[in-house]
């Protein structure tokens, strides 16, 4: 199990689980739910934020939101 904070750009993961209980309804409501498939797209200059494609569309996410979500990654 890795954070979303972990992956590179153009990485592809499952969300497993949330970390955070303060952030968790905000993040299900964005579309990060447990079994979506998500993808990286880029990455800001220092690393914050990241770009993700979750649920169909773009999604802009603090370094410190990403770091809660639990993911899995393809072996």
């Amino acid at each position: 199990m890795k954070r979303l904070s972990e992956l590179e750009p153009g990485q592809k993961a499952i969300i497993h689980s949330f970390e955070n209980d303060e952030i968790f309804l905000k993040l299900m409501e964005m579309g990060c739910v447990p079994g979506e498939e998500v993808t990286v797209e880029m990455q800001a200059p220092l690393g914050d934020p990241i770009s993700i494609k979750v649920a169909g569309y773009q999604l802009s996410l603090r370094i410190e939101e990403a770091q809660s979500i639990l993911v899995k990654t393809p072996n």
